[in-house]
């Protein structure tokens, strides 16, 4: 007696991508934990996805049909993951490189939320500006900058003039030395323009009213300044221990022996901060404050697209119109019909950001892959 094998199910093809790529329930899933969904969860919606669409015949579907099956599927089991996943879709369509910039005074989590930011959004460069210091130190000479040569809570004992105000003094010579770094920030964002890769900036020395003009010159680019504060003392100070079990070389008493500095540089940072508009993060937790920034990033592009009014056309059954439209998706015969959603009730569509003009083709590959 001879086996049947099982039948074969056909694929689902997401129709406007490069070649008619297949959904993958991997890829669907990795793109979904980006909103802060745990894997587990994660894979269940990217398998829920594929059975919706085979219960219904489906083997074409759009990208932006199958972003909206997925958010509506999400918002099953959280509204906020759904409507942060149709953020962190919409910051990865962007066509023009991403510069993230996260400033922030010493140890409140600006290297962690740029690495994790990183991770989500598939961007390969990172850059702290200590790095951009340690540079420049090798080009310049103590004796030319030497406020280059110390942290940036102790560039008060670097200043060659000093002044009678000790709270004064911190500040001054923590501008000169933001000054000198910015210089290195400004070259590595040329540099990223010109090779079209994103990148994110991180460190203490990313200081608004520094950055004054950069927007106008890098045009080509959405810039996005971010500040990351820690109102919380207690919680400002419980970083360091943290940051002293995770890096031998960063001792804590070295930064507790600062705290006051740092905490005065805090408020510096802030009131520049108020004074240029850039937007504030408090870092409560890691999860809330990438979904903010991610908020921002959105919003800057949109920003920066209505200026240059170049707003292309939602694609069919896309936009605000999901929640009432049904979605066209092509059958099995290759005919097109309409699948209603079973969920028409659901406030997914009126959470939808508003869709990111020049956008490219969603080809659900994941993250940015660029640099």
């Amino acid at each position: 007696m001879r086996l049947r094998r099982p039948a074969v199910q056909a694929h689902i093809v997401i129709s406007d991508t490069t070649h008619g790529l297949p959904y993958s329930k991997g890829l669907m899933a990795s793109s979904v934990t980006m909103a802060g969904v745990p894997p587990a969860h994660a894979y269940r919606v990217a398998e829920k996805v594929e059975q919706e669409l085979n219960e219904r015949g489906v083997r074409q579907i759009t990208s932006a049909e199958l972003r909206y099956l997925a958010a509506s599927l999400l918002a099953e089991i959280d509204e906020r993951h759904a409507s942060t996943y149709l953020q962190w879709q919409a910051v990865e369509e962007l066509d023009q490189p991403l510069i993230i910039l996260l400033g922030g005074a010493t140890g409140v989590g600006k290297s962690t939320i740029a690495t994790q930011l990183a991770a989500r959004l598939g961007i390969t460069r990172v850059i702290s500006t200590d790095a951009i210091r340690e540079v420049l130190r090798a080009a310049l000479s103590q004796k030319l900058i030497p406020t280059l040569y110390v942290s940036s809570f102790n560039a008060d004992e670097a200043l060659r003039v000093p002044i009678s105000s000790p709270s004064e003094q911190l500040i001054v010579g923590f501008q000169e030395q933001v000054t000198a770094v910015s210089v290195g920030i400004k070259a590595l964002i040329a540099r990223a323009l010109e090779e079209g890769t994103d990148i994110i900036v991180e460190g203490a020395h990313v200081v608004p009213g520094f950055l004054e003009g950069w927007e106008e010159e890098f045009d080509q680019a959405v810039l996005v300044p971010v500040v990351i504060a820690v109102s919380d003392v207690e919680m400002h100070r419980s970083h360091f221990a943290m940051r002293a079990l995770e890096t031998r070389s960063r001792p804590r008493d070295r930064y507790l022996s600062n705290f006051e500095k740092i905490r005065a540089l805090q408020g510096h940072i802030l009131s520049l901060a108020e004074r240029a508009g850039a937007p504030v993060v408090e870092m409560f937790d890691l999860d809330s404050t990438l979904q903010q920034i991610a908020a921002i990033v959105v919003a800057k592009a949109l920003e920066k697209a209505q200026a240059r009014t170049e707003v292309e056309a939602q694609p069919e059954g896309g936009g605000p119109e999901w929640e009432t439209s049904p979605m066209r998706i092509r059958g099995a015969n290759g005919t097109s019909r309409a699948m209603e959603s079973e969920r028409e009730g659901s406030p997914v569509a009126s959470r939808i950001p508003g869709r990111v003009p020049r956008l490219r083709s969603w080809e659900l590959l994941g993250a940015r892959r660029k640099g």
